[in-house]
This record gives structure tokens, sequence and C-alpha cells, in this order.
């Protein structure tokens, strides 16, 4: 009898994230893939979740002649969310803080390079509970047109 109910706290111990997980890709799907239009959706699923304080990275390739918007968009209870691009050496390239933490950024590149995403949590002082939730960080693309251009 130990041996079965073993087995099911440990199920139930490693259902828990792959239940949280689906749950953050549906939210991604259904509340932040629409945002990217006009812009065609790259197809990669890039989500998790975090909670205040903590920092997530994403190094990605961006290339040249395509014109990118950069999606980052977080569960309402996360407050606002920050931002930034790095080249590969991380030096600062954009930071939404500067926009006052808009979550839409388009930009193009004049060469093919890679390029690092980060994105911070803010933690708030005053609540006794750590916030936690869905984060997504998404990329649409389309052929020419810029914002801003990076060498």
């Amino acid at each position: 009898m130990k041996i079965t109910k073993l087995t099911i706290l440990l199920l139930c111990i490693f259902a828990l994230p792959v239940g949280l997980v689906a749950q953050c890709n549906e939210y991604t799907k259904k509340e932040c893939i629409p945002q990217l239009s006009p812009y065609t959706f790259n197809g990669q699923l890039n989500s998790a979740v975090l909670s205040q304080g903590e920092t997530a990275e994403l190094q990605l390739t961006f290339y040249k002649d395509q014109e990118y918007r950069i999606l980052v968009k977080g569960e309402e209870n996360l407050g606002n969310l920050q931002f930034q691009l790095f080249d590969t050496e991380y030096n600062l390239l954009y930071d939404n803080s500067d926009e006052d933490y808009t979550n839409i950024w388009d930009f193009m590149v004049e060469s093919t390079d890679d390029f690092i995403i980060r994105v911070l949590i803010p933690e708030e002082k005053t609540k006794v509970e750590l916030e936690s939730g869905c984060v997504s960080i998404l990329i649409g693309f389309r052929a020419f047109g810029s914002r801003t251009i990076f060498k």
C-alpha cells in the first residue's frame, strides 16, 4: 500500500509543472500571438511560469532584411515587465523601461546576428507573498521596413 501512495504522490509532483506549462502555452496562444499582427509569428512558443524577482534570457538569431516585432507579455498579476535586448557581448541595445514599459518593440537589423532578450520580473516589496505567472516572449517578422536599425 505504501508503494501505491508513494507512486501517486510522485505522479502528482511531476504532473503539476506539466500542467502549469500547458496553461502557460494556452495563455500564449490565446492572449499573445494575436498581438503580433500584422507580423508573422515565427512559430516558437517561448513561455514560462516566473515569479517576482526572477530573470529569464533567450538567445535568438535575427536575419538581415527582416523587420521584427518582439512581444513580451505577462499575466496581469506580475505588473510591468522589463525587457532588454543585448548583443552577444551583453552590450545593451534596447530597454523598454525607457519607453514606459511597452510590451511591443519593432526593429530591423542590418546584418544577420545573434541577440539576447532578457526579461526581468519586478519584485514588489509591499506584497507578503511572491506572485508568479506566465510570461511569453514572442517574435514576429516581415520583410523590409524598419523602426530602428542595428549594425
